[in-house]
């Protein structure tokens, strides 16, 4: 078991996850219960998910909620895609949105692959 709030991977997808749940407090009220809810639930899903496998008592399931985690990343990209086509968000929000979730993401399958080669 690990600590996840040592987990400099959870520290960025939880600052990410504050960051966006602010912003989707500007959302038309008609989105409450569609896009704004839809980007909440991917992206708290995604330090919600290493959170979890911290906990787990093996590589390999930590391993498999870090790929969880990845999955709702690509998942927030693509509502973040359409909350800009919308202009709901600036072009300059997403852009470093995504930039962030690259990166997580980037982070996420690096130690995949690091607990991969410890299993």
């Amino acid at each position: 078991m690990k600590d996840f709030k040592k987990q400099i991977i959870w520290q960025r997808s939880h600052t990410l996850t504050l960051t966006i749940y602010k912003a989707t407090k500007t959302f038309p009220k008609e989105e409450l219960y569609g896009l704004t809810s839809q980007i909440r639930r991917a992206i708290v899903s995604i330090p919600t998910n290493i959170a979890e496998g911290c906990g787990r008592r093996t590589n390999a399931e930590l391993a498999n909620f870090l790929n969880i985690a990845s999955g709702s990343a690509s998942e927030v990209e693509y509502e973040l895609l359409i909350a800009k086509e919308l202009e709901y968000i600036t072009a300059e929000q997403y852009d470093g949105w995504i930039h962030e979730i690259s990166e997580i993401r980037s982070m996420l399958a690096a130690y995949m692959k690091k607990l991969r080669t410890t299993l």
